[in-house]
Parts: C-alpha cells; sequence; structure tokens
C-alpha cells in the first residue's frame, strides 16, 4: 500500500522540484510581429537560449500587430497579454506614435503617450508581472542625425527611459545601441540595408542585434 502510494506522489514530486518556465510576452507593432517570424528576433533570443542550456527556464510568446500605437497595445492587453499570464512582457512600442504624425498626421502626442505608457505599465504592476521596456529604434539609418525623425526618437527614446525609471523596470536602450553600431558599420551614411531593409523594419543583422540585447537582459 505505502509504495503504491510513492509510485502515485512521484509525478507530483517532479513537478515540484522543476520550476516553471517563467512566460515571456513580447508585445509590440509591426517589428514584433516580424520578430515573432522565423529568422526574427524572438526566435533568435529561442536560440541564444537554447544556446546556453537555458530552455527549460524561458517561454518565448510573440503579441506585435503591425500598425500599432502605444494606445491600440492598451486596448487590446487583457487578450492578448494578461489572458496568457506572463511573468515578463517586453515592451517595444514608439515607432509608429512617432512616423504616423510625419506621414499621416496620426501619431501620439508627448502626454499621451506617456500616459498610456504608464497605465500598462501599472495593469502589470498590479499582477506582479515584470517589464521590459525597449527604446524606439530607427526610421531612417543614416549615421549624421539627419533621417527626418531623428529628433524625435531621441526625444521619445529619453522618455521611454523616464518612465521605465519611475516604475522601476528594466530597459533595453535600443535606439543608442543602434545608432553608436550605425556610427562604426555605415561608412557610405545609408539609409537602409545596414540594419533594416526599408529604414525601419529589421534585417539578418538587426534581429541579431536585438536580440542579443534583450537576451542579455532577460538572462540575468
Amino acid at each position: 500500500m505505502k509504495k503504491s502510494l510513492y509510485l502515485l506522489m512521484i509525478p507530483l514530486l517532479l513537478s515540484l522540484a522543476v520550476p516553471p518556465k517563467k512566460k515571456v510576452v513580447f508585445f509590440g507593432d509591426s517589428l514584433t510581429e516580424l520578430g515573432a517570424r522565423p529568422g526574427g528576433y524572438i526566435p533568435r533570443i529561442d536560440s541564444l537560449c537554447k544556446a546556453e542550456n537555458r530552455s527549460a527556464d524561458f517561454e518565448f510568446v510573440g503579441a506585435g500587430v503591425g500598425g500599432n500605437k502605444v494606445y491600440d497595445l492598451y486596448l487590446r492587453m487583457d487578450e492578448d497579454v494578461m489572458a496568457k499570464n506572463p511573468d515578463i512582457v517586453v515592451i517595444f512600442i514608439g515607432i509608429n506614435d512617432i512616423w504616423h504624425k510625419a506621414s499621416f498626421g496620426t501619431g501620439t502626442d508627448v502626454d499621451r503617450f506617456e500616459k498610456f505608457y504608464n497605465a500598462i505599465l501599472k495593469k502589470l504592476k498590479d499582477r506582479n508581472i515584470n517589464a521590459i521596456l525597449c527604446t524606439p529604434s530607427l526610421i531612417g539609418e543614416r549615421n549624421d542625425m539627419s533621417n527626418q525623425q531623428d529628433g524625435d526618437l531621441n526625444f521619445f527614446s529619453g522618455l521611454v527611459k523616464r518612465i521605465a525609471e519611475k516604475n522601476n523596470a528594466q530597459l533595453v536602450d535600443l535606439r543608442t545601441l543602434m545608432v553608436d553600431y550605425l556610427k562604426k558599420n555605415n561608412p557610405e551614411n545609408k539609409d537602409r540595408d545596414i540594419l533594416t531593409y526599408d529604414r525601419v523594419h529589421f534585417n539578418a543583422a538587426g534581429n541579431e542585434l536585438v536580440a542579443e540585447a534583450i537576451w542579455k537582459k532577460l538572462r540575468g
């Protein structure tokens, strides 16, 4: 009888001995949507994780939708993030909030961007979900700050840094990382084809750079 009871308890004991995986949800716009596809930075993060024998520690889930701005993230947050019960949410937003203002007149004002971003973080805090914030990256790759939106990108990146500090959230400063990379690796001052294929969306090199930066923060 005791032996049978012990055998029945083995699966339970094993499940208690193995810590559950941390679920990481990547939350953003088309950069995140494309980042979840083969060759994107999310599968690359998974590869880096496996290379370090950490695959038992993490599960990676993409939740990106093309064209999204910060308020779109807030509106779909319950269904696309909270319902997945994540442990960590990587937020990468801001490109469309900046870009669409110049292109379509439908960008996001600074105060509204900050309010919605803080509202997203409050929802995460209330559920004890950790957040990693990414600064907006590139809209054009010229290395002399002559891209049309460079000033806005720098401003919004500074804003995301302040939001991260205010909310005690981790930060991945993709903006600074990519600007520094382009200074060293874009001698012809091209507007694309170094880290992006269209001035915004990442090519293989861009995906690799993003993956390494985010994985460094996730792995601890």
